[in-house]
């Protein structure tokens, strides 16, 4: 603790260093001098200007720009089909900005007869920036002009998400990093508006392991609001509830978020309840989206000609899938010898909702990186799934241009290729679920319990003791029944 000249405190806390903590990365620095040295205390010594938050924006912002400077070719020459597919360009943005009128000045949820396939938070964010752009003709400069200004932003939320991760664990806040520089995020985080939600989520762990519940549901339910997946995590806020018999933060965390979300939705539910319900609608009846284990199903059925899944079929299973694996995901909280940390279980759980959903979209990654970051910060595994990750991401590309354009399977990638990477990009993120399941039950594997915290995002669950575990259940059931006697 240091104290400042006009009587106040500032309380310092032991940074953990990566080159120290992770073994990549201390193999690595081999090449710079080698790891930090033992008597270095970062975060009890004054870093100087470089802190860690600063340095990640640096790397954040470099990352950004990076991002867009992929969609080059796209800027200059247009987002046209299949051109923006072969040229790795292709964003829905510029793609909405002119199919959905929203370069003639349409509002989803306040046109008439608007339909728009996004929750409202991403409705009114493209409506929004939509009439920012000059001009009224839909052209290509326009589109490009539309994709620029929600780059900006959406670099903004990013930002965001990265010092909101970083600040969920005050000892660990390089591991952010992985968010900041993820090829994942490079790659696909200027797809769609997904960041936004990205941000929310962030936000909303960060409250909670600074104990305020309440407005981590308040950033849960604006997540969920912009897009569906962060409403899921309050399954990981559930267990942990039952396990530790702590309540409170359970029902502050939904309550925060349902009053989040209503107060979003309501007013454009009773304005235009045909333009709101239209997101339910269309991904209800949608088929099986690219990159889903049920489009990779569907292409070998039909070369092959086994049955195919329609979308009330496919409905059904990843309903009945997500829901089995949110029960295994439970019963795995409840039966571990220790408790498992906040940010393990909500990566599996969205691991889950990813896996299982009927569309994967390639931006579904960017989800995924900040809960990993702080659920298992190992730089070899995470290295392993960008690699297969950005593999993914450049057979999608292919496999549309080829979809869009009718070209000959001979000068594009083959459906069987493709089937490949989406296998090989859901088999990277069943591993990671596994080495979390593996900490989970080994404790003394978990890096971030291994840096002598319990559970820096769990908030009132952060070392709290148990009070129900499937043992102990089990312990009490056998006592109700009393003593076994011999017949």
């Amino acid at each position: 603790m240091e104290s400042r000249q006009d009587g106040s405190a500032t309380h310092h806390h032991a940074v953990i260093s990566p080159t120290r903590n992770d073994p990549l990365l201390g193999t690595l620095s081999e090449a710079v001098g080698g790891p930090l040295g033992e008597h270095a205390a970062p975060g009890i010594v004054r870093s100087g200007f470089w802190t860690p938050e600063r340095v990640l924006i640096v790397l954040t912002t470099l990352a950004a720009v990076l991002g867009v400077v992929l969609k080059g070719y796209c800027r200059v020459n247009g987002w046209t089909t299949p051109t923006h597919f072969y040229a790795t360009c292709y964003s829905d943005l510029p793609t909405l900005f002119k199919e959905r009128g929203l370069a003639e000045g349409v509002l989803p949820f306040f046109t008439p007869d608007a339909l728009f396939e996004y929750p409202v938070v991403m409705g009114l964010i493209a409506g929004a920036t939509a009439l920012l752009v000059p001009g009224t003709v839909v052209s290509e400069a326009r589109a490009t002009a539309y994709f620029d200004l929600n780059a900006v932003l959406i670099t903004v939320m990013w930002l965001v998400a990265v010092v909101a991760t970083a600040r969920s664990n005050r000892r660990r806040p390089w591991d952010a990093a992985m968010l900041a520089i993820a090829p994942g995020a490079i790659l696909a985080g200027f797809i769609n508006w997904d960041m936004w939600a990205v941000a929310f989520t962030a936000l909303g762990i960060l409250a909670f392991a600074r104990r305020r519940p309440l407005w981590a549901g308040v950033f849960i339910g604006l997540g969920t609001a912009t897009k569906l997946y962060p409403i899921v995590i309050l399954g990981a806020v559930l267990v942990l509830a039952v396990r530790t018999g702590r309540y409170r933060p359970l029902v502050l965390t939904a309550a925060g978020a349902a009053a989040a979300w209503t107060a979003v939705n309501l007013p454009f539910y009773l304005m235009n309840p045909a333009g709101w319900a239209y997101f339910l609608e269309f991904t209800r009846e949608r088929p099986a989206g690219f990159s889903s284990v049920y489009f990779a199903w569907n292409l070998i059925a039909e070369r092959l000609q086994w049955v195919m899944l329609d979308a009330p079929g496919i409905n059904a299973i990843a309903t009945a899938s997500f829901l089995a694996a949110c029960a295994a995901i439970a019963g795995m909280g409840l039966h571990a010898p220790r408790r498992p940390r906040l940010a393990q279980l909500a990566f599996l759980i969205v691991a889950a909702f990813v896996l299982t959903n009927k569309v994967y979209s390639p931006q579904f990654v960017v989800w995924l990186i900040p809960l990993l970051a702080l659920a298992r910060p190992r730089w070899r595994s995470f290295t392993v799934w960008m690699v297969v990750e950005a593999l993914h991401w450049g057979a999608v590309w292919m496999y549309l241009g080829q979809w869009t354009s009718g070209g000959s399977p001979q000068n594009n990638i083959d459906s069987p290729y493709y089937v490949g990477a989406v296998l090989a990009h859901m088999g990277a993120l069943l591993y990671l679920c596994a080495r979390v399941v593996i900490d989970i039950y080994h404790p003394a594997r978990d890096p971030v319990r291994l840096s002598r915290q319990d559970d820096p995002q769990g908030g009132e669950f952060d070392g709290a003791p148990d009070a129900l575990t499937l043992a102990s259940a089990s312990s009490w059931a056998r006592g109700r029944r009393g003593p076994v006697r011999d017949r």
